[in-house]
């Protein structure tokens, strides 16, 4: 707000505050709410006032609202589930793609020489990971610092790609939603049912 003070300390924590909870309404996934109705909410709560519409409304309203949220993300997750089975289904024919029986799938960029990886070994690799329309949401190779992490603490299709690949391989990976987070995701950058690609380089056991 263009006009409004925040020169006190008072002031510029509450700002901080309110933008807290501005963020965590936005990343809810409710929609079509009303900055000022929330504003006039936190008004009345904050100062005690009697709420402006019966209590009985609001329940209703907002479970409505929640409804329509879980809706929309429900479509969200369905269809993203859909776009990397059939990104898995293409890419299997693709010529120098394998797919293993928990449905996998991998190509070969360079084949290392080195021992195989076993779940309880920790091994050095350098990655890249992405999304299926190609943006990258974590990568050990723009930070410039090879990953050491143990065998058995990553997503299950990176434990069964590591237990296949030599030391000094360089693999692209192919991994569905069910091998990699699943109905959960990770963070903002990974949503829900999202097929994985990664760009994986074993570079040694520890």
């Amino acid at each position: 707000m263009a006009n409004q003070n925040f020169d006190s300390v008072e002031a510029q924590a509450s700002y901080g505050i309110g933008l807290q909870v501005g963020q965590q309404l936005l990343e809810s996934g409710l929609e079509g709410l009303v900055p000022n109705a929330i504003l006039a909410g936190l008004v009345d709560a904050l100062e005690g006032n009697m709420p402006s519409v019966p209590v009985e409304t609001l329940h209703k309203a907002l479970r409505e609202v929640h409804e329509r949220a879980d809706a929309v993300r429900v479509a969200r997750q369905a269809a993203l589930a859909e776009e990397g089975q059939q990104f898995l289904d293409e890419n299997q024919k693709r010529e120098g793609v394998s797919t293993t029986e928990s449905g996998l799938q991998f190509s070969v960029i360079n084949q290392g020489d080195g021992a195989i990886p076993s779940r309880t070994d920790r091994v050095r690799v350098h990655y890249t990971g992405r999304l299926i329309d190609g943006s990258v949401f974590d990568s050990s190779v723009q930070r410039g610092q090879p990953a050491e992490f143990p065998v058995s603490g990553v997503i299950p299709g990176w434990i069964e790609a590591l237990t296949l690949m030599p030391v000094g391989s360089k693999w692209e990976l192919y991994i569905p939603h069910q091998l990699a987070y699943g109905e959960r995701g990770a963070g903002a950058s990974i949503p829900p049912f999202s097929t994985l690609v990664f760009e994986v380089e074993l570079l040694e056991i520890l």
